[in-house]
């Protein structure tokens, strides 16, 4: 198998790939991840799509922050400073609380 291209995806994306798999016959292996996926994605594609974009309005954050923050959905500020872990110093007190107040719509 040759890896043509790498992109960081939501749990909620995962899980929707892996579905479309599994109507093929899925190894050991990916039918426990399809597992953990269904355990863990808390949202669906449509609104994980809805809230990239709407965290993506805000400059600072990297991609790889978005995809965490759809993941994760931090609701404290102590939560947010996880996901963001080292960058967290880089974000103004507003823009904190802009991306919270973002991903309550979600919640």
């Amino acid at each position: 198998m040759e890896i043509i291209a790498e992109q960081p995806v939501t749990f909620a994306e995962a899980k929707e790939i892996m579905e479309k798999k599994s109507k093929k016959n899925l190894t050991y292996e990916q039918n426990n991840a399809l597992e953990h996926l269904s355990k863990f994605a808390k949202l669906n594609e449509k609104d994980v799509k809805k809230l990239k974009e709407e965290l993506s309005k805000i400059k600072k954050l990297k991609e790889e922050h978005i995809i965490q923050i759809c993941n994760f959905l931090p609701a404290t500020k102590d939560d947010l400073r996880t996901v963001l872990y080292k960058d967290y110093t880089l974000f103004e007190e507003h823009e904190i609380n802009n991306i919270l107040e973002i991903v309550k719509k979600f919640l």
